[in-house]
């Protein structure tokens, strides 16, 4: 399997460790304008190669050193900065997205690259990326409410002092400020929640759900504030969402892809395989929540027509 990361900024580089450390493929080619900046990360990163997997790494500043990729991780484009909101990197990264796409294609083959979106706002920028692409919308994903939901469930865990493994708990709709807690379908275990609340005499009042919601929403700004950017959690999201394709996993994550019915990419569990997303599924939603989706459609939609 040979994968191509377009972008080495802190994302990009830590989505290439990440996927290296996990000896899934056995080609990684690192693209970035800055040819220099390729090249270091190659070589910093391929040295690693003697205390881990060996994988072949590949350094350029070309299209044309990534053909034969299988998948394709764009994680190029301007971070947000302390203050910004992820819609405040808009025009700047529909710009990137525009240019980057239609050089992607040119050197892959359309009948089997999938495109993995990084960029934000990432669910514009699936969008984006698939109507220059042309390709089915279950080949171009973004990481959605992938992140989201980790941050909900380790919130949860450490709420109820559980695996975050043991816990089923998604964040649905934008990858932005109007996501939605999905509190309508967590189980723990195979107990709903509020059943899990009461078996084990642990309460979770609306005040501390509010709380639990505030925390998920602002968990990107307050890491931002302290280190300038995140990129360790986004890497173990991108890395998940490929393990998932390259083994032909079948299994549910937050994925953002553009749904046919209403054209609009926002995160909904799907099962994702070998040929990206197979089937979305609906969860069980509390009707306040079903109004905030179709809100998180309305914001998504009205964004993309900014573009």
């Amino acid at each position: 399997m040979k994968v191509a990361i377009i972008g080495l900024g802190s994302v990009g580089s830590a989505v290439a460790t990440a996927i290296k450390n996990t000896g899934l493929v056995h080609e990684m080619v690192l693209f970035d304008r800055d040819g220099v900046r390729a090249m270091a990360a190659a070589a910093d990163l391929g040295h690693a190669s003697a205390f881990s997997f060996d994988v072949k790494i590949t350094a350029a500043n070309s299209y044309r050193e990534i053909r034969g990729s299988e998948i394709v991780v764009i994680a190029a484009g301007a971070n947000q900065k302390p203050g910004q909101t992820r819609t405040d990197l808009l025009a700047a990264n529909a710009d990137v997205i525009r240019d980057i796409i239609p050089r992607v294609m040119a050197n892959t083959d359309p009948k089997t690259v999938k495109i993995i979106v990084v960029t934000n706002p990432l669910d514009v920028m699936v969008m984006l990326a698939r109507d220059l692409s042309g390709l089915p919308a279950a080949r171009v994903i973004g990481t959605g409410t992938m992140l989201d939901s980790a941050r909900l469930r380790t919130i949860l865990a450490r709420q109820f002092d559980v695996s975050p493994m043991s816990i089923n708990a998604y964040v649905l709709g934008e990858h932005g400020d109007s996501s939605v807690v999905n509190w309508g379908s967590i189980c723990i275990g195979a107990i709903p929640l509020n059943d899990f609340c009461k078996s084990t005499k642990l309460p979770l009042p609306q005040t501390t759900r509010r709380t639990i919601e505030h925390r998920v929403h602002n968990a990107a700004y307050e890491i931002i504030q302290g280190r300038g950017a995140t990129w360790d959690g986004i890497a173990a999201a991108v890395n998940d969402l490929l393990r998932c394709i390259i083994n032909d996993e079948k299994r549910i994550l937050t994925v953002s892809c553009v749904a046919t019915k209403t054209n609009v990419a926002m995160s909904r569990p799907a099962i994702v395989g070998h040929d990206g997303v197979i089937t979305v599924l609906t969860p069980r939603l509390l009707p306040m929540e079903s109004r905030a989706l179709q809100n998180c459609a309305r914001i998504i939609k009205k964004n993309y027509n900014n573009i």
